[in-house]
C-alpha cells in the first residue's frame, strides 16, 4: 500500500462537515465564550484599567486582567525548546507589542464578549519603542544559536582572499518582509474542566508541546491535561506552539468552572501569533570565468523581540547547497518591540533560497552562462562545510530534467528581448534544498480480536494527509485492507510524538508506526508458530507474508484474528519509536536533505508593470513517497507560496505604533485562484534515502516553497531585464525600470 495513490481516507468526513476543529467541540457542553482586549500602544505602561462597565454588561461572568489573574509559571529558559514553554499571559501592567492581551472578557455569547470587551477602559504612558527595522538594522547582535539548535556562523578556508581573487564577482542585497502563516483556520481553544483535571480542545501541531506549555502555565501536573486536536485546519508553523488565546481559556475556564471558548479574529492573529522575522540579506558570490565558484558568503540581518528571541536559520540555506573552498555564513539579530518572531512555511530556506537563488541568477547574467549550467558545474561531492557524503542527493537529474521537461531551451536568451503583445514573456529557474528532521515519536498499534487494527499517536493531520498515509503504513505492515484499519489521533493520552511542522511528520510518525507492526508481527508469530495447535507450527518466521488479513508460510496461513483470539483474546499492541536526530548517527555521519528545481514563466504587462504567472513545473527528490496525490498536493502548495513570497505577501509595520497596518486579507496579500493558472505540476523522481529512516522517505511539506519564489523573481528579470531585491516585486518596485516600449 506505500506508494499508492489512495484516496485521502478523512475525506469524506471533511466533504459533510463532520471533521470536529477546535472551535466546534460540544462534548462539554454549552461554553461561555471569551473575547482579547489588545494594547492600543506598542510600548509602555497601563496607567489605568476600569472594568466595571464591562463586567455589568450583559451576559459578562468574567473580565480578567494582570489585576486578577492567578499566578502562573514562569518561562523555563532552560527547556530547549520554546514551544514546550509556559507562555503566561496578563502578568503585569507593561506593554511589549502593540496588541498585546491586556484583558479577556468573558461572557455567555460571543457577541456579549465582544461588545463588553469595548467597554474596558485603559490608559496608558507609552514608551518609546522599537518599530522600525530599518533605523535600528545597524543595532544588532549575535545569538549563541540560530534556528534548529544551528551554529550562527560558519567559516570555512578564506573567504576575503578567495572572493578578492575571483575573476566575477556578485555582491548584493536583497531584503525580505515580514511574512505570516495565515492558515484557514485561526487560533482556536476550548478549555473544559473535569475535576481537577482540563481538557483543552486546541487547533496545535504538537500535542506534547501543548499539554507541557499549558501544564507549565498553569503549574499543573502534565497528566491532568488532556489535548484534544484530531483536526486542524493548517499550522504552517503558527500552531507548532499554543498562544494567548489558550492560555486564557484555560485560566477563565478554572477560574469559572466552566468551558471557556476563546478564538483569535483575523486581525489578531497578526498580532498575536508571531511572524517570519523581515531580514536584510548580502549575498556574496565569487567565480571562475568558467563559472566555478570560489567563494560563497551569505551575512543576514533580521528582527527579533527583545524578551523571546528568534534567529531564523537564513543563511545556513547554502551551507550545504553549492560547492566552494571559501565559504562564510552569518546571522545578527536587531530586538524591535514587535512580536516575536517564529516558523513560518519552510523557516531558514523559504527567505534564504529567495536571496541566494536570486544572487546565482545574477551571477549567471554576468557570466552570459545558462543559470541551469551554472548550478550543475557547482554541484558538490560532499557538503561542503561539514565534509561528510551526502545520504542521497539528486539536484543534477532535477535540474536537467526539469529543464528538459520544461521546455528551457526556449528561454529568451536575452532579458526583455520577447514579447507577445503587450505581454513581455520572460524564463526563471532555481534550485532547491530543504533539511530533512527526526524527532522522538511513539506510536502504538493494537490489533482487536475481529482482526481490525487500531493506531495511535498524538500526532497531529494539519490538512496533510496523515490519517491516510498512516492508514497506509499500517496496512502494509499487517497485511490488511485499508477499511481494517483506524488512526487515532491528536491526542495528549496516546503515545507522544514531536507532531506537524519542519516536514518531520510524516517520516517520523510512518517510521515509529513501521516498527510497531515489525514488533506485532513478531508477537504475532512467536504465538502461532510455538503453538501445535496453529497450522503454522514448526514453521519459519522468517518466511511469513501477512496479506489480507492472513499470514502465510508456505503453503500453511492462518487468519490474523484467530491467532489473536487464542492468545490475546482481548487484543494485542505494540509500539514503534523514533529518537532525536541528534542520537542517530546517521545524522552525523551524513548530510540528508530533500532537493528539487523550480522552472517558472512570466508575463510582465509592458505598460502596467502587472504580472501574471503562466505556468510552473518543479522536479523533486525527496527519497521514498509514501502517496503520490497526497505528496504533489503538498509539493503544489509549497511551490504557490513561493510565488506568494516573490510577489505578494508583505505586512506592513506603522513606524509609530508598532502595528501591523494591513492586518487582514484585504491589505495581506496571498496567492488566490485567479493568480495560479492551471499549467502548474510537480514531479517527483523515483528515490529510497536508506540513510534517513527504515522507510528510505523524507519530508516534502515544505520544499516545495524552498527556492520557487526565486524561480519566479528570476522570470520577471528575464521578461523585463528589471532586477527587484526588495521583495515583495510590486508594481511600483517594477514599473520605472521597465523597457520604453515602441508604439
Amino acid at each position: 500500500m506505500i506508494g499508492q495513490a489512495v484516496n485521502r481516507v478523512d475525506g469524506p468526513l471533511k466533504a459533510t462537515g463532520r471533521a470536529t476543529y477546535a472551535y466546534e467541540h460540544w462534548e462539554a457542553g454549552q461554553p461561555l465564550y471569551g473575547f482579547i482586549v489588545g494594547a492600543t500602544i506598542g510600548k509602555g505602561r497601563i496607567t489605568r484599567i476600569d472594568t466595571e462597565d464591562a463586567e455589568g454588561a450583559p451576559g459578562v461572568q468574567l473580565v480578567m486582567t494582570h489585576l486578577n489573574t492567578p499566578a502562573q509559571g514562569p518561562r523555563d529558559e532552560s527547556i530547549p525548546f520554546e514551544y514546550w514553554r509556559a507562555q503566561p499571559m496578563l502578568t503585569g501592567p507593561d506593554i511589549h507589542f502593540y496588541g498585546e492581551p491586556v484583558a479577556l472578557v468573558v461572557a455567555e455569547t460571543f457577541e456579549q464578549a465582544r461588545d463588553a470587551a469595548d467597554l474596558v477602559e485603559v490608559e496608558y504612558r507609552a514608551g518609546r519603542g522599537r518599530f522600525d527595522f530599518g533605523e535600528f538594522e545597524d543595532d544588532t547582535y549575535i545569538p549563541k544559536t540560530v534556528n534548529a539548535g544551528l551554529p550562527t556562523d560558519t567559516a570555512v578556508g578564506d573567504f576575503d582572499a578567495g572572493f578578492a581573487g575571483a575573476e566575477v564577482k556578485v555582491d548584493q542585497r536583497y531584503t525580505t518582509p515580514y511574512e505570516f502563516s495565515m492558515p484557514i483556520e485561526p487560533n482556536a481553544s476550548m478549555v473544559a474542566p473535569r475535576g481537577e483535571d482540563l481538557v483543552v480542545y486546541v487547533s496545535c501541531q504538537i500535542t506534547d508541546a501543548a499539554r507541557d506549555s499549558v501544564a507549565g502555565t498553569l503549574m499543573m501536573d502534565p497528566e491532568r491535561v488532556h489535548i484534544v486536536t484530531p483536526f486542524v485546519g493548517g499550522g504552517f508553523g503558527s500552531k507548532l506552539g499554543i498562544h494567548s488565546e489558550t492560555i486564557l481559556a484555560a485560566l477563565a475556564a478554572r477560574a469559572l468552572g466552566r468551558p471557556v471558548k476563546v478564538t483569535l479574529t483575523r486581525q489578531q492573529v497578526f498580532q498575536l501569533v508571531g511572524m517570519r522575522p523581515t531580514s536584510d540579506q548580502r549575498v556574496r558570490l565569487g567565480a571562475g570565468h568558467d563559472g566555478r565558484l570560489a567563494a560563497i558568503a551569505h551575512d543576514v540581518t533580521m528582527h527579533t523581540n527583545p524578551d523571546v528571541e528568534y534567529a531564523e536559520q537564513t543563511a545556513a540555506t547554502v551551507r550545504s547547497l553549492y560547492a566552494a573552498p571559501h565559504r562564510l555564513t552569518s546571522h545578527r539579530l536587531t530586538a524591535l518591540d514587535l512580536p516575536r518572531g517564529t516558523d513560518v512555511r519552510a523557516p531558514g530556506e523559504a527567505p534564504g533560497m529567495l536571496s541566494v537563488e536570486s544572487a546565482m541568477d545574477e551571477l549567471a547574467e554576468a557570466l552570459g552562462m545558462d543559470p541551469v549550467e551554472l548550478r550543475i558545474r557547482n554541484e558538490p561531492t560532499v557538503d561542503p562545510e561539514r565534509n561528510v557524503p551526502y545520504s542521497d542527493r539528486h539536484l543534477v537529474e532535477c535540474l536537467r530534467e526539469g529543464a528538459r521537461r520544461f521546455g528551457w531551451e526556449n528561454r529568451p536568451a536575452a532579458p526583455a528581448s520577447v514579447r507577445e503583445g503587450r505581454w513581455l514573456i520572460g524564463y526563471g529557474m532555481s534550485a532547491a534544498i530543504r533539511g530533512h528532521f527526526q524527532g522522538p515519536t511513539t506510536v502504538r498499534v493494537r490489533l482487536e480480536p475481529d482482526g481490525t487494527a487500531v493506531i495511535q499517536t498524538d500526532m497531529t493531520d494539519i490538512g496533510t494527509g496523515t490519517y491516510t498515509i498512516l492508514t497506509q503504513v499500517g496496512a502494509e505492515g499487517l497485511g490488511l485492507p485499508l477499511e481494517r484499519v483506524r488512526i487515532d489521533l491528536g491526542r495528549s493520552d496516546h503515545p507522544s510524538s514531536w507532531g506537524s511542522g519542519g516536514s518531520w511528520g510524516a517520516t517520523n510518525s510512518s517510521t515509529a508506526l513501521h516498527r510497531a507492526c515489525a514488533a506485532l508481527r513478531t508477537k504475532l508469530l512467536d504465538a502461532a508458530c510455538g503453538d501445535t495447535r496453529s497450522p503454522l507450527h514448526g514453521q519459519d518466521p522468517a518466511a511469513a507474508v501477512f496479506s489480507d488479513g492472513n499470514v502465510a508460510i508456505g503453503g500453511a496461513s492462518e487468519a490474523l484474528r484467530e491467532i489473536v483470539a487464542r492468545h490475546h483474546p482481548d487484543g494485542v499492541e505494540a509500539e514503534g519509536q523514533t529518537r532525536f536526530m541528534g542520537d542517530d548517527p546517521n545524522y552525523s555521519d551524513y548530510s540528508i536533505n530533500t532537493y528539487g528545481a523550480h522552472f517558472a514563466e512570466v508575463g510582465v504587462d509592458a505598460d502596467t508593470a502587472e504580472i501574471r504567472l503562466r505556468r510552473m513545473l518543479s522536479v523533486f527528490s525527496v527519497g521514498r513517497v509514501f502517496n503520490p496525490k497526497t505528496a504533489r498536493s503538498q509539493l503544489i502548495g509549497g511551490m504557490i507560496w513561493g510565488v506568494g513570497a516573490a510577489l505578494e505577501e508583505e505586512a506592513v509595520v506603522d513606524p509609530r505604533s508598532g502595528a501591523f497596518v494591513n492586518r487582514d486579507f484585504a491589505g495581506y496579500l496571498v496567492p488566490v485562484h485567479g493568480d495560479i493558472p492551471a499549467d502548474i505540476e510537480a514531479l517527483v523522481l523515483e528515490g529510497y534515502d536508506d540513510k534517513a529512516n527504515d522507510l528510505g522517505a523524507k519530508g516534502i511539506g515544505e520544499v516545495g516553497i524552498c527556492g520557487s519564489g526565486a524561480a519566479v523573481a528570476n522570470a520577471v528579470f528575464n521578461a523585463t531585464g528589471v532586477r527587484v531585491r526588495d521583495f515583495p516585486i510590486t508594481l511600483e518596485k517594477l514599473l520605472p525600470g521597465l523597457p520604453a516600449m515602441a508604439a
